[in-house]
């Protein structure tokens, strides 16, 4: 008697790989398209010297384009030294939110409330809460939340340690806003750690002399 062993393989089509490589990489194409417009409504400050630079360069020629690019840099540049204030309002303090919006927390949001079993599966389906806003302070870092039908502010609560952990923050505090609505507050830092300098005061009083 012989015995017949039978191999089973499964051969992989080469073009079926290249088409799963093709379609990712017309998501991730028109995932960075999106980003980019998105971000050059944002910062239009920005995206508009950038543009007409390209435009001029195109229409023109390169040297053109640079000259724009030029004239664009040296504004920025003589905006932040004439108002700090107005630059940072309108463009630091912008893309730092932006980015550590994303960074801390949306990049990374299903999987931190999946690790911290804050979501609901059923019937083969899981819902997440939903994330409606991040405010990012000096210190204190506040998200806006939608609790999941079935959620109690005991829910949140609880995994206050477990939230804190997860998004790499020293606490965390869940304040209830509204209807279903809850508030995260996660803080980084210390805001009483780093020195306050206190304006100087003219003809002020010579605390030595009055103590003597």
């Amino acid at each position: 008697m012989t015995n017949k062993t039978t191999h089973n393989t499964t051969d992989t089509d080469p073009f079926d790989l290249l088409g799963l490589a093709v379609l990712n990489l017309g998501g991730w194409l028109i995932t960075g398209v999106g980003v980019t417009m998105w971000w050059a409504v944002l910062f239009p400050m920005i995206s508009i010297p950038l543009a007409l630079a390209v435009t001029a360069g195109i229409v023109t020629g390169p040297a053109a384009g640079a000259v724009v690019v030029g004239v664009s840099a040296a504004g920025m540049v003589l905006w932040r030294r004439r108002s700090p204030e107005t630059f940072e309002r309108w463009i630091s303090r912008r893309a730092r939110h932006r980015f550590l919006s994303w960074l801390r927390y949306r990049r990374r949001w299903t999987r931190l409330m999946t690790a911290c079993h804050l979501t609901v599966t059923t019937d083969d389906r899981t819902a997440v809460p939903r994330l409606l806003d991040v405010v990012i302070g000096d210190s204190v870092d506040r998200a806006r939340v939608r609790m999941l039908p079935g959620h109690c502010p005991a829910d949140w609560e609880n995994r206050t340690d477990h939230l804190a952990h997860a998004f790499g923050a020293q606490d965390c505090r869940v304040t209830i806003t509204g209807p279903a609505t809850v508030e995260l507050a996660f803080r980084h830092g210390d805001s009483l750690a780093d020195p306050i300098a206190l304006p100087h005061i003219d003809g002020g009083l010579d605390w030595g002399k009055d103590a003597a």
